[in-house]
């Protein structure tokens, strides 16, 4: 019994997660999981998070209070430098790094960031991203190099029952998920602690921003999430909403419960489900929240030395095709056609940011998982396989990684015209 018992929590993984789900939704029929009270959609735009407005945006649309928030970054970038004259920055240049999802893959990311540091020529980023685990590797890179230490310990020192733990069946059928995510939601408290916050808000107050992506599943839009400005309001409720968000951004669906947000707006509170970012896309900048060029013609004025921008953006996956036989059955064919439509989904995103970079006359730069990491792991978060990908990742890092300048292809194209 007990080995039977292994053997399910072992095959359970993100990739199979629909193998259950068509069992559940059956056998679940009409009972009701959770009473909800959702937002009419008349008010979708309006919302905002109880007590903390002005902390979230729609990547799919301009939204006033996160323009306000970037027009403001500069002004507090420049008050962050006494005696220099107005105009004058810490750096002529703007680096962006956008860290994507991958769940055990990131430590790759993890791994070229500290590896960065070691070659000597990280920058200081002006704005972090992150989706899914890299909404968790993101607070790390956002205050920087002093930060590694415990990067590496988070992605070098877990397994999977660090980051989930399978229900029984019977609680599958009253829940909304398959697994419970308790050791995630410890581990987040544990690595970033209230004085890991406070240094957010503090870096926050300088300029900088660091940027969540979660799915809001009513609306189906990504929601973007000013993490500095959460953490600048530095009450409980604030770093808990902080942690909460950070579980959303990879919490994949039916596999990992979803979060559910309190909203307020009319003078009615309401409730919104959110989920993994990764599933409206893998990796996120500024989408169209604020555009660059509009955020620099308002501060004219002050910044009147025009910066270069710089992107860096992390895949935490390998982005050309992998030959592997698909089993027949259910299983078999629902592994490969998730892993395949996650794989050409993140491969889109590069496409569309680099789009975005062109349009805004940003430096584009990208980095992927080698084609030649073969290493085979044993369960969804195996200690082995994420150090030596950690490793891996440190290596080409400190070595000077070479960043690719176009999404995957189009370089072939464009040198074959």
């Amino acid at each position: 019994m007990n080995r039977a018992k292994k053997r399910c929590r072992f095959q359970v993984s993100a990739p199979a997660l629909t193998c259950l789900l068509g069992l559940l939704i059956l056998v679940q029929g009409c009972g009701v999981v959770r009473a909800r009270n959702p937002l009419p959609p008349a008010y979708m735009d309006e919302a905002r998070v109880v007590g903390m407005p002005d902390v979230r945006g729609y990547g799919d649309s301009s939204d006033d209070s996160m323009h306000r928030s970037a027009v403001e970054s500069i002004r507090q970038e420049l008050a962050a430098q006494p005696g220099k004259p107005a105009g004058v920055f810490l750096t002529p240049t703007v680096d962006i790094l956008a860290l994507s999802g991958g769940g055990a893959d990131g430590a790759f990311g993890a791994g070229l960031l500290c590896g960065w540091t070691a070659h000597g020529d990280r920058p200081r980023f002006k704005l972090v991203t992150g989706i899914s685990t890299g909404s968790l590797i993101a607070p790390f890179a956002f205050l920087g190099p002093e930060y590694d230490a415990r990067l590496k310990e988070v992605y070098t020192t877990i397994t999977t029952k660090n980051i989930y733990r399978v229900r029984s069946l019977l609680k599958m059928l009253r829940s909304d998920s398959i697994t419970d995510t308790w050791p995630l939601a410890e581990l987040a408290a544990k690595s970033m602690d209230d004085d890991m916050l406070r240094a957010i808000a503090a870096e926050h107050q300088k300029g900088r921003r660091l940027f969540v992506g979660t799915t809001n599943l009513d609306a189906q839009r990504l929601t973007i999430w000013d993490m500095g400005a959460i953490a600048s309001f530095g009450t409980p409720a604030a770093y808990k909403l902080f942690r909460r968000i950070l579980l959303a951004s990879a919490s994949i669906p039916v596999m990992f419960p979803p979060i559910y947000l309190e909203v307020e707006t009319a003078g009615n509170k309401f409730d919104e489900v959110h989920v993994d970012g990764g599933v409206v896309a893998e990796v996120i900048t500024y989408e169209f929240i604020f555009r660059p060029l509009a955020v620099k013609t308002e501060v004219r004025g002050q910044d009147a030395k025009p910066r270069s921008a710089r992107m860096y953006i992390v895949r935490n996956s390998k982005t050309k095709p992998e030959w592997g036989v698909t089993e027949a059955g259910l299983k078999g064919i629902t592994e490969r056609a998730l892993n395949t439509i996650i794989k050409y989904q993140g491969i889109g995103d590069l496409y569309r940011i680099y789009t975005l970079s062109k349009l805004d006359g940003v430096d584009f730069n990208l980095a992927v998982i080698p084609e030649d990491f073969k290493v085979q792991r044993k369960e969804e978060f195996d200690k082995n396989y994420m150090n030596q990908l950690f490793n891996l990742g440190y290596d080409l890092g400190s070595r000077g990684y070479v960043w690719m300048k176009y999404p995957p292809g189009l370089q072939q194209a464009v040198e074959g015209r």
